[in-house]
């Protein structure tokens, strides 16, 4: 079982912790699914604190910690005293002060989260920091897989867009290769980063290669703030090359479901037909990320 005080990576659970969070979350789905709220976390306080922008990921933890009768907070950072000055660990001793119990934090600087889990009573949840990790969303990818597939031994997983900025990708690659499914990365060179191999994937310039056996096909985000970099031609261009197609889909690996940590560019990563199509998982995604996140929840704070 998983038993820190913060849930901060992946990159250090071994795979009996990150098996114990999904069986875990097995529960918290049927629960939220079913419409019936529990009381797990009554008397807690659960604050979402973002400094970047987001919509799945927080109104997902938020909604996870009403459905387990948390009382919860939001610091919205641009009208708050960070404005004026206040670090990332006086703002977390406030919320300290304030009798937090969990803080969800999203920050540009990696390792944040684990610079405020140093200097806070409260837990802490990283919910995206810089392009190191995001541990609840590749939970939820493994959830979702697993719900698919029964099992991760001998799955051919093929992640395919910006993997150099991907915190996801990066999540994603240590927890499949620690639970035995193979992993593979696809981009054109500018978006691959240097010796990702070394994280236990293998590494594709080809989409059409790649796909072939898929059991699991994940587009990640082209970052359309990134273009001004010009580390691709053009957004059209990357799509004729890598898009996740209909046409690729079905024609190398048609039983493979497909995914996305979203927002999904529509035309650029997936092709509309391919994110609504039947094998298409984008939206359970959603769903298993609030059962995943009620899972964390009630592991490091209902249990104090």
């Amino acid at each position: 079982m998983f038993r820190k005080k913060d849930l901060l990576g992946l990159k250090d659970m071994s795979a009996e912790e990150i098996i114990s969070v999904l069986d875990h979350a097995a529960g918290m789905k049927e629960a939220f699914v079913g419409g019936k709220p529990l009381s797990l976390l009554s008397g807690k306080c659960v604050t979402t604190l973002f400094y970047e922008n987001s919509t799945r990921t927080k109104n997902s933890f938020e909604t996870a910690a009403r459905f387990l009768g948390a009382r919860t907070m939001s610091v919205t950072v641009a009208t708050s005293s960070v404005q004026k000055g206040e670090s990332l660990i006086d703002t977390g001793r406030t919320l300290d002060a304030l009798r937090t119990d969990a803080i969800v934090i999203r920050h540009s600087m990696a390792g944040a989260p684990a610079l405020l889990a140093a200097n806070v009573k409260a837990s802490v949840i990283n919910a995206g920091d810089g392009m190191n990790e995001h541990p609840t969303q590749s939970l939820l990818d493994l959830f979702t897989m697993r719900d698919k597939f029964g099992t991760f031994k001998g799955l051919r997983v093929v992640l395919v867009g910006d993997v150099k900025h991907s915190r996801v990708a990066r999540s994603n690659i240590w927890a499949l290769s620690r639970l035995g499914a193979e992993t593979v990365v696809v981009a054109p060179c500018t978006l691959i980063p240097k010796g990702i191999e070394e994280l236990g994937c293998e590494v594709s310039y080809n989409i059409e290669d790649a796909l072939i056996g898929a059991n699991v096909v994940m587009g990640l985000r082209i970052q359309r703030e990134r273009q001004k970099a010009g580390l691709f031609p053009s957004l059209s261009e990357y799509n004729s090359e890598f898009g996740i197609t209909a046409e690729r889909l079905y024609g190398i690996c048609e039983n493979a479901i497909v995914m996305h940590p979203g927002p999904v560019n529509r035309g650029v990563e997936l092709s509309g037909d391919v994110a609504d199509c039947e094998n298409s998982v984008i939206n359970e995604q959603v769903t298993n990320g609030v059962a995943v996140r009620m899972a964390v929840m009630d592991i490091l704070v209902g249990g104090r």
